[in-house]
């Protein structure tokens, strides 16, 4: 890029559960974008302080080029787990300070540098960036939000892989192994996720044929080729602990794929889904005339959930406008500081 860099410019970030985004803009309202950069998670309760400075330097490092570093006046990032009063290691303050070192690793040192939650710049990312609104985040996690003059009035989940995050890529993807399990012991229906929980844990697809004719018992010894049903279910159990438990979010896709192809219980997990990430809005009381911003894999723009949970907020009569993320509502906001 050939870009002179000779008036003021501004960086808005979105760091959500899968990544980091960054974009430069200029200052000025309504103002070109000149660059953008990712790096990996940014959620700032899960991720720890050296992965999240790195991510964070990578996206700014791509987005930002050095001959326009001087210029960078005003930076504001929207963190996926930014809550305050969690202490240094955790939410708002682990993500300004990690911003902090982010931008001084590539020289920048902006007037003016604020950090806030994801749902605020997913607001702000809708046409006309409004700072009143509700917002709905399906991706990694879920979260909704009442957002008014900028900040959160009222929160409904969020509460990460162990506590909440219902309907989210997470959840569906414990959801998926939940079901394979039990498929496989027994306890539940037969569901094409057993395949697709087994090829995503490296182990062979033909072993899902255990769980559909299972040995009778017998005093032989099975073939050393051939598991029992406990020594697959045992496989999936081992090789799922052994991973992050934030990974199972990338089982999400696989389950969206069995229930278009008509797996009934894939369907119910994705019915399921939809309906319990709908519920989180409606616990917000919305009112009809309102914006809802959807963002995040699953209701973006092109999300597979996005025509279900639209459907079941219908009745609210919301104005609903899906965005790609947050990273042009950041940008907004940051045009928004005073150095």
């Amino acid at each position: 890029m050939n870009e002179t860099y000779n008036r003021p410019l501004v960086v808005g970030i979105d760091a959500g559960g899968t990544r980091v985004r960054a974009v430069l803009a200029e200052a000025a309202p309504g103002g070109a974008l000149l660059g953008q950069g990712a790096g990996g998670p940014g959620n700032a309760l899960s991720v720890g302080r050296a992965d999240l400075t790195a991510h964070l330097a990578a996206a700014l490092g791509q987005a930002v080029p050095p001959a326009a570093r001087a210029q960078v006046t005003a930076v504001h990032g929207g963190f996926a787990g930014a809550a305050p009063g969690l202490g240094p290691d955790r939410g708002h303050d682990l993500a300004l300070s990690c911003l902090a070192d982010a931008l001084a690793a590539h020289g920048m040192a902006p007037g003016a540098v604020a950090v806030g939650g994801d749902t605020e710049v997913m607001l702000a990312a809708a046409p006309g960036a409004p700072l009143d609104g509700l917002v709905l985040i399906a991706g990694t996690g879920a979260v909704a939000a009442r957002v008014g003059a900028g900040r959160r009035l009222l929160v409904t989940d969020g509460h990460g892989w162990l506590l909440g995050d219902d309907g989210s890529g997470f959840w569906l993807g414990q959801q998926a192994v939940r079901a394979a399990l039990a498929a496989l012991d027994g306890r539940g229906p037969a569901t094409s996720l057993v395949a697709a929980v087994l090829a995503h844990y490296g182990l062979p697809e033909e072993w899902a044929g255990v769980a559909a004719a299972p040995a009778a018992p017998s005093p032989e010894a099975p073939a050393a080729d051939v598991p029992t049903v406990e020594q697959v279910a045992e496989a999936v159990v081992v090789r799922a602990y052994a991973r992050p438990p934030v990974q199972l979010s990338l089982l999400s896709p696989a389950v969206v794929a069995a229930a278009g192809e008509g797996d009934a219980v894939a369907a119910g997990l994705v019915e399921r889904a939809a309906g319990l990430l709908a519920g989180s809005v409606r616990a917000l009381r919305p009112r009809a005339g309102e914006p809802l911003v959807l963002g995040g894999g699953l209701i973006g723009p092109g999300g597979p959930l996005l025509g279900r949970v639209g459907d079941l907020l219908a009745e609210h009569g919301l104005r609903i406008f899906p965005v790609a993320d947050g990273a042009v509502g950041a940008v907004a906001l940051a045009r928004a500081l005073r150095p």
